[in-house]
């Protein structure tokens, strides 16, 4: 666990952190990406350390990898990427810096490691976890094989290197349908989300889908009564819904996909009020983009994304630390699965 008060101790020392209302200004160019959902006052506090990580970045050679649940501070400050994790896995292939800065969840960071064994991954705080990560080991995916003799294993991406390793193949909720339509035989594994499994299942009919009994614990919290719920408080409120949502939650949107196809499904429909059934964040960080679009909550938010916060990224680039590590053969074993999903997912999109 971080010890907070030696590592603001540690970056008080050698940053002037102070509130400044004219840093503030002098950034304005950065404040208005987000400006509609921080306030002023947030952001005279939030931009001494943007400019001190920004800084940081170029004498490190540094990158930073945010997810889209990240909050605007960090997704509109410092990212120099941000997507949902078949994109950031895509980037990480890509990035030619020496060091990667993920902002997002530790199996993330793992997977970025895993694809660049020769970078320096860093973790700003090694307890951002995740509930799926944690519902499956590399014993269940035995256990799921011998219980199904021959049929291939589809990881998503919210897993451990180890579990990667175990699988098959790899998917992310953008590509999950495709890469289990592609996939050899009848039957299909898939872990660790049965929500995800069931919501893919309806959509490739043609395969017998089995699933491990994970869930995500922001996800499975709503339900289809509080999507009526909505509607009946805000006529004409068009929903969208992650697929790690249940498929009665999803039968009631209007709208399923990743995180990208949200964005996208935005972007195109242009509603006119909206409401995203996911992690909080997404609304809060696709908003300045969408002026026209009202948000509405509701707003599950992820407790270990929002471990990761602008003083633990300036600390892990001021100290480097929170360095992940993945054992090499694992980590072997694991890119095959990576590689597999990113290959086949820019095979099926040509």
């Amino acid at each position: 666990m971080l010890d907070q008060t030696n590592l603001r101790a540690e970056l008080e020392a050698h940053y002037d952190l102070a509130p400044s209302v004219e840093l503030a200004e002098e950034m304005g160019d950065i404040y208005a990406r987000m400006n509609r959902v921080v306030p002023p006052p947030d952001w005279a506090m939030q931009a001494p350390y943007v400019a001190a990580i920004n800084r940081l970045k170029q004498e490190r050679n540094a990158v930073v990898l945010a997810h889209n649940y990240m909050t605007p501070d960090i997704y509109h400050g410092i990212a120099d990427f941000v997507g949902d994790s078949l994109q950031l896995a895509i980037k990480a292939t890509e990035v030619e810096a020496d060091v990667i800065v993920q902002c997002g969840v530790h199996f993330m960071a793992e997977t970025s490691k895993v694809l660049n064994p020769a970078k320096t991954v860093l973790m700003p705080d090694m307890e951002a976890g995740c509930s799926l990560a944690e519902s499956i080991t590399a014993e269940g995916i035995a256990e799921m094989r011998a219980q199904y003799p021959g049929a291939p294993v589809v990881s998503y991406v919210n897993t451990t290197a180890e579990v990667k390793a175990a699988s098959d193949i790899c998917c992310t909720s953008s590509n999950a349908a495709q890469i289990v339509a592609a996939m050899e035989g009848d039957t299909v594994i898939m872990t660790p989300d049965k929500y995800l499994a069931q919501n893919v299942a309806k959509q490739v009919p043609q395969k017998r889908i089995v699933w491990w009994d994970g869930a995500c614990i922001v996800h499975e919290r709503f339900t289809p009564q509080d999507l009526r719920d909505f509607r009946e408080w805000n006529p004409g409120l068009r929903i969208i819904a992650h697929p790690e949502c249940p498929p009665d939650v999803v039968a009631e949107a209007d709208f399923a996909g990743s995180t990208a196809g949200i964005i996208d499904w935005v972007g195109r429909e242009k509603p006119e009020k909206t409401m995203l059934v996911t992690e909080c964040s997404m609304a809060t960080n696709i908003s300045d983009a969408f002026p026209e679009v009202e948000f509405l909550g509701p707003c599950n938010m992820c407790p270990y994304m929002k471990k990761i916060t602008l003083e633990k990224v300036l600390y892990s680039l001021h100290s480097m630390s929170g360095a992940v590590e993945v054992d090499p053969k694992i980590a072997d074993r694991a890119r095959l699965a990576v590689q597999r999903m990113i290959d086949l997912s820019r095979q099926l999109a040509g």
